[in-house]
């Protein structure tokens, strides 16, 4: 019997435009070595990955100098590489004001809008995202702050990141049109989106999936605080595509009908190019609901 393989490498739609099926994430890009920098996005490139998904908030840990290390040391690398800017998406996150935490009122978000635009040194961001929801926010005066950045110039799409799907469908209301992402944290190990409606409600609006943590952080590739049964799954699979559990895993995220798009955060170029490897991953839904089943522990209905 031939298997039909749910794993989806397709282009997926980001408004307009499109992007790999794998995203380069920058949450560790916080060695301040240009040329390291550059190495990974060169990398990143030729695998595929031409959306970039970063924050203004990432720098604060990981060894980073601080709030928007991250942003600064890519946008120092597309000083020095120019050319490389045509070649992403760039896609940011604002939104998160430690230790407040969350404030997506106009006044701030402006402010913090215009920062990540001048720490990425770009004229337009081609994805802003809130990073997470500010419950004392209106979801129409998101969505007027919103409007007026990209009627401004600043920004070209919305997203969101985080948000449950009552959330999402608020600022959608208020918007009067579909987003063109939603962010959540999915894996193997995170199953949140597919139970709470959230790729129900990207699928039926036709917003893209970006899933972050495709890997749980890394756990799925180490085997550590996971559950010892989906290991065996993952590994169990693994051997029968003659390959290792980390391109299972990134195939599971990649094979749900939504078509997410898998963040990688790794800031190794080897493990960029061994990304890919998920592409060739043959999974149907036998296979899917079995790594389902052994990650919550209980058998479906």
């Amino acid at each position: 019997m031939i298997m039909h393989s749910l794993v989806s490498s397709a282009p997926r739609k980001i408004g307009d435009d499109s992007c790999g099926p794998l995203a380069f994430g920058c949450w560790r890009l916080t060695d301040p070595d240009l040329g390291k920098a550059q190495q990974l996005l060169e990398t990143a490139l030729e695998a595929g990955m031409t959306l970039i998904d970063t924050a203004d908030v990432y720098g604060l840990d990981y060894g980073g100098a601080g709030f928007g290390d991250s942003e600064t040391i890519l946008g120092q690398t597309l000083a020095q590489a120019p050319s490389l800017r045509d070649e992403f998406l760039i896609a940011t996150k604002g939104g998160i004001l430690p230790p407040l935490p969350y404030d997506s009122s106009q006044q701030y978000l402006t402010q913090a809008c215009e920062d990540s635009l001048r720490r990425l040194g770009i004229d337009v961001i081609d994805l802003y995202q809130i990073h997470r929801p500010d419950i004392f926010t209106h979801p129409c005066e998101l969505a007027e702050t919103l409007e007026d950045l990209r009627a401004a110039g600043k920004i070209r799409y919305i997203g969101v990141s985080n948000f449950t799907p009552d959330q999402h469908d608020a600022l959608t209301h208020c918007l009067g049109e579909p987003l063109a992402a939603n962010q959540p944290e999915f894996s193997a190990a995170t199953l949140t989106p597919i139970q709470d409606g959230t790729f129900d409600r990207c699928m039926a609006q036709g917003v893209t999936p970006l899933a972050w943590s495709p890997l749980a952080g890394g756990r799925l590739a180490t085997g550590e605080g996971v559950r010892d049964e989906l290991i065996a799954v993952l590994d169990r699979l693994a051997e029968r595509e003659n390959t290792d559990r980390t391109a299972v895993a990134l195939a599971f995220v990649l094979a749900h009908p939504s078509r997410p798009v898998a963040i990688v955060g790794t800031t190794r170029p080897e493990r960029i190019k061994t990304s890919t490897a998920a592409f060739k991953v043959t999974l149907d839904r036998n296979d899917c609901y079995d790594i389902i089943e052994a990650s919550q522990g209980f058998p479906l209905p």
